[in-house]
């Protein structure tokens, strides 16, 4: 019965003795078959063959390294194409309030960090899965060769992508192609890890500090040697994973509920929280473990020359930026969907747009209680139609080049193919993003007193509480039914 998940929430409980237990316990000895051994889920891979003798070279540009490939992965190019990773857009999906289906990626809306690729794809798609996107019309032209094989299967320390995503100058192809191989935490975080122009500027749980972890920075990557693809388990090379920075759905999810028992604890108390707190809640105590993440972008300020320059305070060609390091989370109720802003949607400049905006409350049993990274900014709109502006940043002609924003915003909304009334300003705007790596040791987890103490991190009434439900009841004594 779902009232059981709340007996921890309903009062009952006496406060001193829920205190006393650790929010993270012993793992019950016997668990279901299924999840009796969370290992029977971490792929076991057999090592990989040697491509030296397959792939001798010369190669002159990545195109001919990927014809190579496909004399023997024929279907890889394909499937790589059919992607997000390589069409950076969703299939159309109707979001709430909206009369017609949109698609939702990097492709096509925009953020609060480099705001858009629109106008800017030379700039944004060295981090694309394939070669030479540099214009409006490259995924209609792409053929199979144009799909990068090496940013994923290659040694980094052989192989980089530069402007429009092909490879860096002087890179030694054929040796790159000798070295392919499982992909690896350096692989995936050469991207993943550097989004938004630098190392941990976006994510806040993902950052190099992951390259070489200790147990304490991720019990995952740190104890175990996990790598990325041991969880972001991949078909078709259809990787499964989503942020919501740029999709809106619970598709192709990963869970930790994929390798352990939702009812692991040894206490029931423990185990009830499970179905309304996310584990990432208890055990993601903080993020930017180690290096800082951005959490506040000003662009209104860039171009000021009076103002000294340093990459976690201020760039001329950026503006200002707040960084901080082992922040506490905001905690919100989200059933793994989200609502997003959609370039030309009209906004309140006096008020903060929320872009990506996550989706559940109190009376959604598909949500919980997850932490998250908020990141606030202050960038271009156009003061005339009230939208968020998509300016070109990149190139000679782009803001970093000329410091000039009303150019900037015409050369950048004509690619997107919006009207720009001539009138520009700034106005706040807020992105979330949900935490899932990072994980603490099982020891360093949330407590019972982190968020039920006299100075508990949990905003309980801003989630629809009265107050701390150890007090005050759960959802069904409020009143809340689902439905």
């Amino acid at each position: 019965m779902r009232d059981f998940k709340y007996i921890w929430l309903l009062g009952i409980i006496g406060t001193a003795l829920l205190i006393a237990v650790p929010i993270v316990a012993l793992v019950k000895p016997a668990q279901t078959a299924a999840t009796a051994d969370p290992w029977s889920s971490v792929p076991q891979r057999v090592p990989h063959t040697d491509h030296t003798e397959l792939m001798p070279g010369p190669y002159e540009t990545g195109q001919e390294v990927t014809a190579a490939c496909l004399e023997c992965h024929e279907n890889a190019a394909d499937q790589v194409m059919h992607t997000t990773h390589f069409t950076w857009e969703s299939e159309p999906v109707l979001l709430p309030g909206r009369d017609e289906p949109v698609t939702i990626g990097k492709a096509n809306q925009i953020n609060n960090f480099c705001i858009g690729i629109q106008s800017n794809w030379t700039g944004c798609t060295r981090c694309h899965a394939g070669y030479g996107w540099d214009d409006a019309d490259f995924q209609e032209n792409a053929t199979e060769t144009d799909v990068d094989c090496l940013v994923c299967h290659a040694d980094t320390g052989l192989y980089s992508k530069g402007a429009a995503g092909l490879p860096a100058e002087g890179i030694d192809l054929a040796a790159a192609a000798h070295s392919v191989n499982y992909p690896t935490r350096q692989n995936c975080g050469s991207c993943h890890f550097n989004g938004g122009g630098g190392n941990a500027v976006k994510h806040g749980d993902l950052d190099e500090t992951l390259y070489f972890p200790t147990a304490n920075i991720d019990v995952h990557m740190g104890r175990f040697d996990f790598q990325c693809i041991d969880c972001h388990q991949a078909e078709d090379h259809r990787i499964t994973g989503q942020a919501m920075s740029v999709s809106v759905s619970s598709e192709n999810q990963v869970a930790c509920t994929d390798c352990h028992a939702a009812d692991l604890h040894s206490d029931a108390r423990i185990n009830a929280h499970v179905d309304s707190v996310a584990c990432q809640t208890c055990h993601i105590p903080e993020g930017a473990v180690r290096d800082a993440t951005k959490m506040h972008w000003d662009w209104s300020t860039a171009g000021n020359d009076a103002i000294p320059e340093d990459p976690h305070t201020y760039l001329k060609i950026k503006g200002s930026f707040i960084y901080e390091q082992g922040f506490t989370p905001t905690y919100l109720w989200y059933n793994g969907t989200s609502d997003r802003y959609i370039l030309g949607d009209p906004i309140n400049p006096t008020v903060s747009t929320r872009i990506n905006t996550p989706l559940g409350d109190i009376r959604d049993e598909n949500a919980k209680i997850w932490p998250f990274k908020v990141h606030l900014a202050n960038q271009i709109y156009d003061a005339g139609f009230n939208y968020l502006i998509q300016p070109q940043t990149v190139g000679q002609d782009g803001y970093w080049t000329t410091f000039d924003w009303d150019q900037s915003a015409r050369l950048g909304m004509a690619a997107a193919g919006l009207p720009y009334s001539g009138e520009y300003g700034f106005a706040p705007t807020e992105m979330y993003w949900n935490l899932s790596h990072m994980v603490a040791p099982k020891e360093n987890a949330l407590q019972c007193n982190d968020c039920h103490g006299e100075d508990g991190r949990i905003d309980w009434q801003s989630l629809g509480y009265y107050g701390d439900p150890l007090r005050w009841g759960g959802r069904l004594s409020q009143g809340f039914t689902q439905k």
